[in-house]
């Protein structure tokens, strides 16, 4: 499975291929389907809930992005799409396969680098990825075909045939990738895959999942980077204590919330009461309030909204010295279902039962 733990096919299985065509659902229409998710784990303080009942739909071809704070069962429920854990209660359908009832099949489908990473530092990366494909059963003409393919494609040549323990932290990363996709898996899974790596690594595995996803691949990473799971991500799932408390592409949960605009006009040249009052009736604007010498504003729409704002300062004769803009992003997304900024947040009685 590429990395981590888990072994790549189960070969001893007597589950074939007949009989994982017989146990897929039939007209399955995501990569990945979960249902009532829960497990509990024991703590200090009595049993920790790590998933609380969480439901999840991943549509094939796309980059999923499951965001939130350490601790708020990310990792777990990682584990057990990937039959790694067991779940306590819920239903697991990845690639069309039950979890629970066909394991070894799900594993034939899917690939998985754990945040630990598997490559065989002593080995090249070249040779990491024939061993692989050998693994899984692939004969060597197509597991050499296979190793050249991932080298091009991840962008591996200037040092797939140098040791691993000489890379980078992003070469290395950039090679379990491939580890996790020799056997073409129908889904990819991702444990934190770009944590520790620099900003110019990050982007460049950024790339390279991009160009993944082009071949039409499947990939569900977990993430707390908040510019990770915006950018990268086609849909995005906000994990908090358990609970899945946001779904949908990144633009449309920003989308449902305001743009905040901050006014600084000149001392003395208006009413700040009077304008926050009448910017506050403005069709766009959900709020105005008065901050210290500045209004703040909240818009449904930062491009036409800016535009009425303007008018009405200028009608009324405020004169400007500044104005800021600051769009709404997933941390807003996540302070306004929470309570809390994701920054802020983590849970560490649940890493420690999680860690016990």
């Amino acid at each position: 499975m590429g990395a981590e733990g888990g072994t790549p096919a189960d070969a001893g299985s007597p589950s074939g291929a007949g009989a994982e065509r017989q146990a897929q659902e039939p007209g399955a229409t995501c990569a990945v389907r979960v249902t009532g998710l829960r497990k509990a784990f024991p703590g200090r303080g009595g049993r920790v809930e790590a998933l609380r009942g969480v439901d999840l739909q991943v549509p094939a071809g796309q980059i999923y992005g499951f965001l939130g704070p350490n601790g708020a069962g990310k990792t777990t429920a990682l584990r057990i799409l990937t039959t790694l854990l067991r779940a306590d209660a819920g239903e697991v359908v990845v690639a069309g396969l039950d979890v629970g009832s066909h394991p070894a099949a799900v594993r034939r489908r899917i690939g998985y680098v754990g945040q630990r990473g598997g490559a065989d530092i002593e080995a090249t990366g070249r040779e990491n990825l024939v061993f692989q494909g050998r693994l899984y059963g692939m004969a060597r003409h197509e597991t050499e075909r296979r190793a050249d393919e991932l080298i091009e494609l991840l962008d591996l040549a200037p040092f797939c045939r140098r040791i691993a323990r000489t890379y980078s932290g992003g070469q290395r990363r950039r090679l379990e990738v491939a580890l996790g996709i020799v056997h073409r898996p129908d889904v990819l899974f991702l444990d934190e895959p770009t944590l520790g790596l620099d900003p110019q690594n990050r982007a460049n595995l950024w790339d390279q999942l991009r160009r993944l996803r082009d071949t039409g691949a499947t990939v569900l990473l977990t993430t707390h980077y908040l510019d990770e799971a915006d950018q990268l991500s086609d849909r995005v799932a906000i994990i908090d204590n358990g609970l899945v408390v946001a779904e949908g592409p990144p633009e449309e949960l920003r989308g449902r919330h305001p743009a905040g605009v901050t006014i600084t006009p000149r001392p003395g040249s208006a009413d700040l009461a009077a304008v926050a009052a009448e910017l506050g009736r403005e069709p766009l604007v959900r709020g105005a309030r008065i901050d210290g010498d500045t209004i703040r504003v909240d818009l449904d729409s930062a491009t036409t909204g800016m535009a009425a704002i303007f008018d009405l300062l200028r009608a009324r004769g405020v004169e400007v010295l500044g104005v800021s803009l600051r769009e709404p992003s997933l941390d807003d997304v996540f302070l306004h279902e929470t309570g809390r900024s994701l920054r802020d947040a983590g849970h560490p009685a649940a890493m420690e039962a999680i860690a016990s």
